[in-house]
């Protein structure tokens, strides 16, 4: 009987720990987050960045390598400051955002580097094909803002090949060499928020 006890009493403490270190569920501020790239153009670099995106974020701060997060992107929403630009980013050439009007991230696995340090690997999915990316990421840490919602924050860098999407288009300039380079920087600032009211 007593051996029950001890047994039903350690039960109920794995739950309520399991219970006390489950991940929390945040979503992703847009307002305080950016979702940007870079790619090299003829000698120097182009940088633009998407207005429109949504995702949320499983993550215990005691438990990182357990963070999963699912994110999607609105391709016609990409923005470098030059209206003419933008427009020939949303054609055929480059995102074709009438008909894949969404790129999506989700995450497949986190390992820790140390130090709030993070590597995850996801699949990003653009112009109907999914291929798996590496995010080099740091958690910033947690906090509570005066009405008690806990915001996250992290920050990733990345690189991937927009070839390997169907994204070929490039223009040849005369003195040799082509316009755009293959590698596009990922560039992300993400502070994400979990309301309790």
């Amino acid at each position: 009987m007593r051996k029950l006890k001890r047994e039903m009493l350690l039960l109920v403490v794995v739950l309520g720990l399991a219970g006390f270190l489950r991940a929390e569920t945040y979503e992703i501020d847009p307002v305080h987050s950016q979702v940007g790239f870079r790619i090299r153009h003829i000698v120097s670099h182009v940088n633009g960045h998407f207005d429109d995106f949504a995702g949320k974020i499983d993550y215990d701060e005691k438990n990182p390598e357990a963070l999963t997060a699912s994110v999607t992107i609105k391709t016609a929403s990409v923005n470098t400051a030059i209206a003419k630009r933008d427009e020939h980013l949303r054609s055929p050439d480059f995102f074709n955002a009438q008909k894949f009007p969404e790129m999506t991230f989700k995450t497949t696995g986190v390992k820790s580097a140390g130090n709030g340090k993070l590597e995850i690997t996801g699949d990003l999915t653009l112009l109907g094909v999914t291929k798996p990316v590496t995010l080099h990421a740091e958690a910033l840490g947690a906090a509570n803002d005066q009405k008690g919602n806990s915001h996250a924050g992290f920050s990733a860098t990345g690189t991937l090949n927009r070839k390997d999407y169907g994204m070929v288009f490039n223009m040849a300039m005369d003195k040799g060499g082509l316009m755009l380079g293959d590698d596009v920087e990922l560039l992300i600032d993400i502070e994400a928020v979990n309301k309790k009211n």
